[in-house]
This record gives structure tokens, C-alpha cells and sequence, in this order.
């Protein structure tokens, strides 16, 4: 039964300082320990965000981390104190280890539980979302380099139940948190699902297959890739006849324009290692598909000139849509504004970052925006639909495929050469509409289920928050009037302290 409360706590409940529970940082007694001695180590990125799992499998020798590094041994409680990683949850007990000792980085407190105390039930409060939290406003330093310090955490006080009320309340926990992880479980493999349908979706779209009935229905709409490149090669002539003109019209103060150069065409064995199209279909270089391609212009402050007018960068390009609450501005000349502006339709691709992310500008989106070089403009014809082929970027970042035309080692690029060379399936620009609404309908179907579990996600992360409170404030499992009151636990352990000189919990002493 629930006893009655005092202060909002239950009255055989207390507040305590950290420190009042858990030694802080506690030191280790190195005098003992073999150079020799094998040792678990546990970097930062060992500790994982918001789970609390931690791997312990990395071995060091004591003799490469008695210095430098943090000591813990098997049952303290981890907490990474620099930003973003507390922000993140990089919380966690630590379990078993070999020898029984371990060392990790510098970055991370360490919480020992003193005698009467779970180290659960630390770890539980001090991983909270609601402890993050007001750690967070309460971290020192400069802005990435912010801590949360030793003197904070020590004083940070805790409500604290009797020692088993204390296990009582972990047992609670760990029971509903198993419901909600099978659950979170769940729904994860579902989203994985979903990604999987997606990629299928794109592949069959792209192999002629999701449009067969299509084909066998509507045969006077069919053109073939042929004649379909020829009505484009007639376009793009037409197009650079175009340009030609506005260029002698402007004075020539532009840069020239240059005759579209067809690619050749596909040898035998090339088309062999490429799959198989339906008949009607073809494949073609970005090359030969499209009215241009233009690599952005070069940021240099010292050198450019004109009006400032807004650019788009790598970051503001993601897969099928554009960012644009954080536009940078540039200064263009006139003479830049054709060859650096996007107009409804034009395909957007990223050159490096992550190379060939790609989206499609809409005029609704703005009239008057320019792209850096760190990004492609494609521009097509009205016989090629350039979300088709954004689309087929999707799928070939998907299978990996794209990857085979980037350059570059550690940093990978998209250059304009290997664009114009790569290799798109090509069907009648009717047959694209239709793959498009096809997919288009599909893929509102997997975003609503998308939105659906990223819901649940959210419930089921408010479901564990809202544990978390209830659980330390006495509200999660019954009170017994036979429990030993928190405040005499606290009364023994300062006991404790005392007798052993304030200082026999605060090291680790090995005998190895």
C-alpha cells in the first residue's frame, strides 16, 4: 500500500546528496597491480546513447592506461560528463570485467554505490531525460568543450527510498522497460521493413516491372528509347542554338556556351554487365539525356561579385527535398544568373558530402535562387522527367552502385565527367509519369506508416520518461511499513564513513 508523503515523497523516503550515496570519482590504489595485468577499456564511443549498453570486450595492459585515463571497477556507474554526450544519454553500469577493473576515458564520471544503495537505481536517476536536463543548464566551460563537473554532481540531490524499495523500484523498471524495448523492437524491424519495400519499390520501377500491365494496356504510348534520344538530341541542339544567340545579344560578356557533345555509344560488353530492360527501354549517359549539366560557383569573398542573393549548399540538398532554413548568400553578377540560377525542374546533385543526394527545384520554392560548386545543376528537356531520374539516384545509392562513380579516397566526389557517364534506363516519357504516380502513391503509403511509427517511437519514449518520474517519486510500487526508513541508511553509511576514516570508499584497492 502507498504510505503517506511528506515534502512529496513518501515519509520513509529522504533527499540525499550523490555524494551522500555514491562515491565520486573514486581513486585507485595502484601500488599493488602488475604492469602486466590485463584490463578492460572503455572509450567514449563504447558507451551507447540513451540504452545504457556498454562494451567492455576492448583489453589494454594496466601499464598503457594507469595514466590518462579513468578507473572504474565492475558494478559503478558511468556518466559521461562532456557535451554532446551527456545531452545524448552515454550512461551505464558497468558490468563484469576481466581482473575486475577498467579504464576509460577522462570524459566520464564515475559513481560508486555505497553500502544500502543500488547502483541502479543511481543509474536509472542520474540517465533520466529529466537529470540530463537540468545538467545541462548547469555544465561548465567554453561552448563545445562544456562539462558537467565534479563539485555539481556531488551535490546533486536524489530521492531516496529505502534500500529495498530501492530493488523493488529496479525490478519495476527493468520489467516494464523489457515490454517497452520488445515493443521499440518492433517497431524498428517494421521501419526496417518499410526501407526494404522502398528499395524494392524503386528497383522493379527501374526494371520495367512495376509498369508491365501498363505497357500491355497502353501500347500507342509507347516510344521507344531510340526515337525518345532523338527527339532529345534535336532539343538540345535547339537549345545551345539558344543560348548562342543571348550570348552574342549580351555583348558576349557571359561565358560561351559549348555544343552539346554526344557521348559514344555503349560497347557489347558494357551493356553486358548492365541488367536486362524491357523491350522499348534503353540505356543512356547523363550525357546524352540531359540540356546541361553545370558544376555551382566558387565561394570566394575576396573575388566575387554583383548582388547578394542566396545559394544553395550541400547541406541543404537531402534525398528528395530541400532545407532551406539556414541559406547562406553570395554575391552573383548578372552575367552569373543563367548559368548559376534553378528553375522549376532542375535536378539538384550533390558533388561531395555525401555524393549524388539529390532533389528537384520547384518554382514554388523560389525564383531567385543560385547553387554553390559544391553541387550540380541537371537540366532536361520536356522529354525527360528529371523526378525520374532522381528517383533513380535514390536507388542507386541504395544498391551501392553510385559509389563506383565517385573519386577520391577519404573524401569521395561526384565530378561533372562522371555524371555525364553515368548510365540511366530510359523509357517513353509516358512511361515515366506513370512509374512516378505509381511510386508517388506507394511511397505516401510507407511515409503515413513512417509518421505512424516515429509516433509510437516518441509515445514509447515518453511511456519510459514518465516510469522514470513515477518510479522517483514513490509512485511506481507500494511502500512497506517494515522497510528500514532511507534516513536511517543514511545515518549508517555516514556511520561508516566515519570509522573508516571518510575515506575507505573512496579508492579502489586491488591485491594483484
Amino acid at each position: 500500500m502507498m504510505m503517506s508523503s511528506v515534502g512529496g515523497l513518501p515519509h520513509t523516503w529522504c533527499n540525499a546528496k550523490i555524494s551522500d550515496i555514491a562515491a565520486v570519482n573514486p581513486a585507485l590504489d595502484k601500488a599493488k597491480i602488475s604492469d602486466d595485468l590485463d584490463v578492460a577499456f572503455v572509450p567514449m564511443s563504447a558507451v551507447q546513447a540513451e540504452s545504457g549498453v556498454i562494451d567492455v570486450s576492448n583489453k589494454r595492459k594496466f601499464s598503457d592506461v594507469k595514466k590518462g585515463y579513468t578507473p572504474f571497477r565492475e558494478g559503478d556507474v558511468l556518466f559521461a560528463k562532456i557535451t554532446p554526450c551527456m545531452e545524448n544519454g552515454k550512461m551505464a553500469i558497468v558490468p563484469e570485467l576481466r581482473n575486475g577493473l577498467g579504464f576509460g576515458s577522462t570524459e566520464f564520471h564515475v559513481l560508486r554505490a555505497l553500502s544500502g544503495v543500488n547502483a541502479k537505481y543511481i543509474y536509472y536517476y542520474v540517465s533520466s531525460r529529466a537529470f540530463r536536463h537540468e545538467a545541462e543548464h548547469n555544465m561548465s566551460g567554453a561552448v563545445g568543450q562544456r562539462r558537467v563537473t565534479t563539485p555539481y554532481i556531488a551535490s546533486c540531490e536524489v530521492p531516496l527510498p529505502p534500500t529495498n524499495e530501492q530493488h523493488r523500484i529496479v525490478a519495476k523498471i527493468e520489467e516494464l522497460f523489457s515490454e517497452l524495448d520488445k515493443g521499440i523492437e518492433n517497431l524498428k524491424t517494421a521501419r526496417a521493413q518499410l526501407k526494404v519495400y522502398r528499395q524494392a519499390l524503386l528497383k522493379h520501377a527501374f526494371e520495367g516491372k512495376l509498369t508491365a500491365q501498363w505497357r500491355a494496356e497502353n501500347q500507342d504510348k509507347l516510344e521507344s528509347a531510340e526515337a525518345l534520344l532523338k527527339r532529345i538530341q534535336t532539343e538540345r541542339a535547339q537549345h545551345y542554338q539558344q543560348q548562342l544567340t543571348a550570348w552574342e545579344a549580351s555583348g558576349k560578356q557571359a561565358r560561351k556556351p559549348k555544343p552539346p557533345k554526344p557521348l559514344p555509344p555503349l560497347t557489347a560488353e558494357e551493356l553486358a554487365e548492365l541488367p536486362e530492360l524491357p523491350d522499348g527501354w534503353g540505356w543512356f549517359g547523363m550525357g546524352n539525356i540531359c540540356l546541361e549539366s553545370i558544376l555551382g560557383k566558387m565561394l570566394d569573398k575576396e573575388k566575387n561579385k554583383g548582388e547578394l542573393k542566396p545559394y544553395l549548399r550541400n547541406i541543404n540538398v537531402r534525398w528528395g527535398k530541400f532545407a532551406l532554413d539556414d541559406l547562406l548568400e553570395m554575391r552573383f553578377e548578372e552575367s552569373e544568373y543563367v548559368r548559376y540560377g534553378l528553375r522549376d525542374g532542375d535536378l539538384v546533385i550533390c558533388e561531395g558530402g555525401e555524393p549524388g543526394r539529390s532533389a528537384v527545384w520547384r518554382e514554388e520554392l523560389g525564383q531567385d535562387m543560385q547553387i554553390q560548386k559544391a553541387l550540380h545543376r541537371v537540366r532536361f528537356t520536356d522529354s525527360m522527367n528529371s523526378s525520374f531520374v532522381q528517383m533513380y539516384f535514390e536507388l542507386c545509392a541504395s544498391n551501392r552502385r553510385l559509389e563506383k562513380m565517385f573519386t577520391g579516397t577519404t573524401i569521395k566526389h561526384l565530378t561533372g565527367e562522371k555524371l555525364t557517364r553515368m548510365l540511366i534506363p530510359i523509357c517513353s516519357i509516358d512511361e515515366q509519369a506513370q512509374i512516378l504516380l505509381t511510386l508517388e502513391s506507394k511511397f505516401s503509403e510507407i511515409d503515413q506508416l513512417d509518421q505512424t511509427i516515429t509516433t509510437s517511437l516518441q509515445q514509447a519514449e515518453a511511456m519510459r520518461q514518465s516510469i522514470l518520474k513515477k518510479a522517483f517519486s514513490g509512485q511506481l510500487v507500494p511502500q512497506d511499513p517494515h522497510d528500514e526508513p532511507a534516513s536511517a541508511l543514511l545515518a549508517r553509511i555516514r556511520a561508516e564513513k566515519i570509522a573508516k576514516g571518510n575515506n575507505g570508499n573512496n579508492s579502489i584497492r586491488h591485491d594483484l
